[in-house]
């Protein structure tokens, strides 16, 4: 069977930009002088492994924390109640307008302080929930808004419950509107883990500093240190785009 003419161009251009970048790379490292040597790094392979899994045990539960927080603040900011409306604005103006850096060095040294919150990893958990939940509550928000409101008309008028509407119509829709963001916004998860750093939190990028304190290999550390963040949020792009043909796939055929 033949590949369409489509697909080879496309081949063609990976195979292009793929060698045009590690070209790039590769004079780059050569202008300084500098050779590869990732061997090094094999005698740290259990600590790496340690890193790597609780880059994503810390990830995946702010994850869920912080859709949880996301949608609570996503529908607060909705409420007839002034105060839970105006709680939830300036929760989000606050941490969208400040610094993640500095928002972990206000909550973990005196918020966790004042509160009795000791567990760096609790601690961890809570302020990238806290921090991504803000910018979470605002898809959500962008999302519902731009569902059309005949679509809950019609639902009323063939009779669909709240509970149904909700689960045939607002979910599908509202999915399919925010899973592009919610992605990226993972993915930033998984990135924003590494400043978790500053707490000492066992995770990818304070393993990393360890060994790079070891065996003095900077470049090969954080360029492997890269490599693999890079293939974390790339996994997470393909689940994601299996999901948004999944949703797209129920809503034309609904």
């Amino acid at each position: 069977m033949k590949k369409s003419p489509a697909l080879f161009y496309k081949s063609i251009s990976v195979v292009l930009v793929t060698v045009i970048l590690v070209g790039f790379v590769w004079i780059s490292l050569v202008r300084i002088n500098h050779r590869l040597d990732f061997s090094t790094l094999w005698a740290y392979k259990y600590r790496l492994w340690q890193g790597f899994k609780m880059t994503l045990i810390m990830a995946f539960a702010s994850l869920l924390v912080s859709l949880l927080l996301g949608s609570v603040a996503a529908m607060a900011q909705k409420s007839r109640f002034l105060v839970l409306s105006y709680l939830a604005k300036i929760y989000i103006q606050i941490i969208r307008g400040t610094p993640l850096l500095v928002q972990i060095f206000f909550f973990f040294y005196i918020i966790g302080t004042a509160w009795g919150v000791d567990n760096r990893y609790l601690a961890g958990v809570l302020i990238l929930s806290l921090f991504e939940g803000a910018y979470i509550a605002e898809i959500i928000r962008g999302g519902l808004e731009s569902i059309d409101e005949s679509q809950f008309e019609l639902a009323k008028a063939v009779g669909l419950t709240p509970a149904k509407t909700f689960r045939l119509v607002t979910f599908p829709l509202l999915m399919a509107r925010i899973l592009p963001a919610l992605t990226g916004q993972f993915a930033s998860i998984i990135k924003d883990s590494s400043l978790l750093s500053v707490i000492a939190i066992p995770e990818l990028t304070q393993i990393t500093q360890e060994i790079s304190a070891d065996n003095y290999r900077l470049f090969e550390n954080y360029f492997f240190l890269g490599l693999l963040y890079f293939v974390m949020t790339f996994a997470v792009s393909l689940i994601t785009r299996h999901l948004e043909r999944m949703y797209k796939h129920e809503n034309s055929a609904g």
